[in-house]
């Protein structure tokens, strides 16, 4: 298909135009930038798509008419930032011979510091005057001057030199507060615009029910509910402050058969109605609520075909079924392994053919654009890809650079804003309060003859205290290749430090993270090296000398992340029996956990007094630990996940079915610690549970309130959820759905009423026919501390 454009009475072949390809008559770059518009096209005049006052659509469609096949190529691919792909930092004259002279659909991750950029990164106001000048390149060198949309990555905080860091989602998700997840996508957000980049890739919506699974660590929770709520608010507070928030990864990619995370996350085994309900369930959510502008197709098949090769996956679930009207882009080499692992095309091209026609956008890969861009061309040109098809794509692509403001504000407005944005005191105290919101109070018991609980420890009482293992000084694992680059981290010791300036605080690394055996140890038992019994000695000789001890024990990058999973969910290497020849000396020890999985701890649940699981807190870890060690604040965390008793009894998770949790003869049944679990340094009463109206009719709301009183000493948060269950049902239902959360702060003796809403949805499942319906019948209302501590209960028939 050819088009045609007349500039200054010449007609010029778009087909015919070749990369670098230059307009005769075109105005001088300065000459371009005009009151109110652009003369992106430098034709001197002003063009429907540079017009900021026309429709998108009509812009859209403008432009696409005045783009020749090379132009709509390049706007279906990823260039991926300097000392990744790219090999210059910024603009030099070469580019306008490159692929990219022709336009781009993103360029991803570009100057983070994490790839030896580090001094393009820093300062930050640097950082924006770069990105202004590649934008500059686009805008002012390319014969359209269509702008680049810079994406980046986002799971822990924004991937960016010295960004503020946030706990992983896994611990993001342990808050369970809604106005806490928004206001960190308001920061990412905030953050990531003024340093230029527009489209984030985060929050991963991915269902957590393998803790096998290598990247649980970034998920929200096992619950499509709490996933969903949590988020609708991230991408909400991301998108307020004009960029992309794209989700990933588009579907059923948490659940590869065995918790096995690698090559292509291949075979999910899961059935149809359960897909719906749990593992897609959070995506529908935020597109029909938040309505992110990108989403990440994954690379894995679901019943043998290919999720991004998929019509139904890509376009009528997504876009006719969700809504979502934004860009899709492929996860990593996604399209190459169409042909190249799951072996259901014959050629590279026809890979293509088949992710482009199912409902794919853009391509990412860790290689030259023009790896992609040339095949696609020649598919197009033999006919085997239909142009209808690339103008359908390169359309949705160009509405969402329209839509984020890009072809009237491309460039930063203030790049010395950037210093005063980034990292900034309110993001920093935003830091600290989800780190101590994330944490979780496994376990607090007495000691032995004493009254008190041994947490919260007295700071007056400690004259020495020994902080042992691998993860109490550690800073490489707090970093997460999704999150910020080289910030600062406090450690665990060093934040005891700081919290007890006038104590002893001795340290001891007492093992390592694994064995040199891992990870055939997760299957095998091998001996202690000569090495390993001196160093858990000098461990040992250190506690023998302290008033109490913290372990400061879990994961690293070597055992959790992505394309680490585990056959084993005890604490890795030999790390129990440092803990076990510590806590044989008598002392009294507090347990504390970092790490990105679930962790079957049964030894230390019944030897440990106290246990604490703080997940990956992010910047200000050893802060928020010893704030919670030391009764600075009051912890209220609540599992998001589950905790089973071994990797046996996987895949063990919340919500299941009747019967799942395991029952019978010679098993390990149900969890070592349930969903929605963690204790608080008080107590809370629940009371007064009204359901309304109380004779509920189909396709209406019901309203369900309760009271919550604070019956301890401090000040506390507690977490009421509402979980339902329908007693008779047309298939089997989930034992318990949870429906509703809210995080409330109550100080000593108060009392706040909470109320929740079930919507029909809510109690709406997948009948035997795979409709959608909410079912006539009795139900129950539970409130609760936790999915197994039930405080109120009370029965409803809906008419």
């Amino acid at each position: 298909m050819v088009h045609s454009l007349k500039v200054k009475g010449i007609v010029i072949s778009l087909g015919l135009l070749l990369p670098g390809f230059w307009v005769m008559g075109q105005q001088k770059k300065e000459n371009i930038y005009h009151k109110g518009w652009t003369d992106l096209n430098k034709n001197g005049k002003e063009d429907i798509y540079e017009n900021p006052n026309e429709p998108v659509a009509k812009r859209v469609q403008n432009l696409l008419s005045q783009m020749n096949l090379t132009e709509k190529a390049c706007q279906l691919t990823t260039l991926y930032g300097y000392h990744a792909v790219l090999k210059d930092p910024l603009p030099t004259p070469e580019w306008k011979h490159e692929i990219w002279s022709n336009g781009i659909a993103n360029i991803d991750e570009q100057l983070t510091g994490w790839r030896n950029d580090m001094e393009y990164a820093l300062p930050y106001s640097k950082h924006a005057e770069e990105i202004n000048e590649i934008q500059k390149f686009f805008i002012e060198d390319t014969r359209l001057g269509i702008p680049v949309d810079f994406t980046n990555e986002g799971i822990a905080g924004l991937k960016a030199a010295k960004a503020t860091s946030f706990p992983r989602e896994i611990g993001q998700g342990c808050t369970f507060d809604k106005p806490l997840i928004h206001a960190i996508g308001v920061v990412e957000g905030k953050e990531a615009r003024a340093l230029g980049f527009t489209n984030v890739y985060a929050p991963e919506m991915d269902v957590a029910t393998d803790a096998r699974w290598g990247r649980v660590e970034s998920c929200y929770s096992s619950s499509p509910y709490l996933n969903g709520q949590l988020g609708d608010a991230m991408v909400e507070g991301m998108q307020l402050q004009g960029i992309a928030s794209t989700l990933k990864h588009f579907a059923v990619y948490s659940i590869p058969i065995g918790g096995r995370d690698g090559g292509v996350r291949t075979h999910p085994m899961v059935a149809p109605r359960e897909m719906r309900e749990i593992y897609l369930e959070p995506f529908r959510e935020v597109f029909e609520t938040a309505h992110p502008m990108g989403v990440m197709a994954s690379y894995n098949d679901y019943d043998g075909v290919p999720v991004i090769a998929s019509k139904w996956f890509m376009d009528t679930l997504l876009r006719k079924t969700y809504g979502f009207n934004g860009y899709v882009v492929s996860d990593s080499r996604a399209v190459e392994y169409v042909w190249e692992k799951h072996h259901v095309a014959p050629d590279y091209e026809d890979a293509i053919r088949q992710c482009l026609e199912a409902g794919l956008n853009v391509r990412t890969d860790f290689t030259k654009a023009t790896d992609y861009i040339d095949p696609l061309i020649d598919a197009v040109r033999k006919g085997k890809i239909p142009m209808s098809v690339i103008n359908k794509r390169v359309a949705e692509v160009l509405s969402v650079k329209f839509r984020l403001g890009l072809f009237d504000h491309p460039y930063v407005k203030d790049p010395a804003a950037a210093n005063s944005i980034v990292h900034d005191k309110t993001s920093q105290e935003l830091s600290l309060r989800a780190a101590e919101e994330s944490i979780v109070l496994l376990k607090n018991e007495s000691l032995p003859g004493q009254e008190n609980k041994l947490l919260p420890l007295n700071p007056s009482d400690i004259k020495t205290v020994a902080v042992i293992g691998p993860n109490a000084d550690e800073i490489k694992s707090m970093r997460s290749g999704y999150g910020p680059a080289d910030f600062d981290v406090v450690t665990t010791y060093q934040g005891i430090k700081n919290a007890l300036p006038g104590a002893r605080v001795l340290y001891a690394e007492g093992i390592q993270h694994v064995d040199p055996h891992f990870p055939e140890s997760d299957v095998e038992n091998f001996p202690l090296t000569d090495e390993e019994k001196n160093s858990i000695d000098s461990a040992v000789n250190i506690a023998k000398q302290s008033d109490v001890v913290v372990m400061v024990l879990g994961d690293n990058n070597k055992t959790v992340g992505e394309s680490h999973s585990r056959v084993s969910l005890d604490l890795p290497g030999h790390q129990t029996e440092l803990l076990q020849a510590v806590a044989a000396t008598g002392k009294p020890v507090v347990l504390v956990l970092i790490n990105g999985r679930p962790l079957s701890i049964n030894w230390a649940a019944q030897h440990i007094p106290a246990i604490v699981e703080a997940w990956y807190p992010g910047e200000t870890t050893g802060t928020a630990i010893a704030d919670v060690l030391f009764g600075k604040y009051n912890p209220g965390g609540k599992l998001a996940q589950p905790v089973p008793k071994s990797a046996g009894q996987e895949i063990l998770t919340f919500p299941y079915d009747p019967g799942d949790e395991g029952s019978g003869r010679a098993r390990v049944t149900g969890f070592l610690y349930p969903f929605g679990y963690g204790l608080s340094y008080t107590t809370f009463k629940y009371s007064d549970l009204k359901i309304t109206p109380s004779d509920p009719k189909a396709g209406k709301d019901i309203t369900v309130s309760f009271s919550v009183t604070n019956t301890g000493n401090v000040k506390g948060d507690a977490v009421p959820q509402l979980y339902t269950h329908q007693e008779t049902s047309d298939v089997i239902t989930y034992v318990k759905k949870l429906r509703g959360f809210e995080r409330i702060t109550l100080n000593p003796g108060e009392t706040k009423n909470v109320t929740f809403t079930i919507t029909p949805r809510d109690l709406s499942i997948y009948d035997k026919e795979m409709k959608f319906r909410e079912e006539p019948g009795t139900y129950i209302a539970e409130i609760g501390s936790s999915s197994e501590d039930i405080e109120l209960q009370q029965k409803f028939e809906v008419k």
